[in-house]
């Protein structure tokens, strides 16, 4: 018998603190792009292998081909909305998105408003 997957339901991403991005751009810096925007441009195929990538990583670096013909911070904004994600950076031609896993999430962000406390070990 066969089993239907169950669909998750994706709720807007909350937005982001200026705490929050820094971590996230300090996570991906180390990542290759794992999805690229060519000449066709942002399209059905782009997006839903940006969807899978996010659900799988929630932190994807895209890239923007020089032949996309697309500004690149709307294609970043509409990369997050079509994926219901954050721009955690626009650098050059690539795109940083997040995306937390709703049921399990991998990344754990700083707190909004919180600073953390000093170890023993930094002294």
């Amino acid at each position: 018998m066969a089993r239907k997957r169950a669909q998750r339901v994706l709720q807007p991403a909350p937005m982001l603190t200026g705490k929050q991005r820094r971590h996230l751009r300090a996570l991906g810096h180390e990542l290759k792009p794992i999805v690229q925007v060519g000449k066709d441009g942002i399209d059905e195929g782009l997006v839903a292998a940006l969807d899978q990538a996010l659900a799988d990583h929630e932190l994807v670096k895209i890239k923007i081909g020089e032949g996309a013909g697309l500004d690149r911070r709307e294609a970043a904004d509409e990369l997050a909305g079509k994926t219901h994600s954050e721009v955690a950076q626009v650098l050059g031609n690539t795109v940083l998105l997040y995306r937390a896993d709703p049921e399990d999430p991998k990344i754990t962000l700083p707190r909004a408003g919180s600073t953390p406390e000093p170890d023993d070990d930094e002294q």
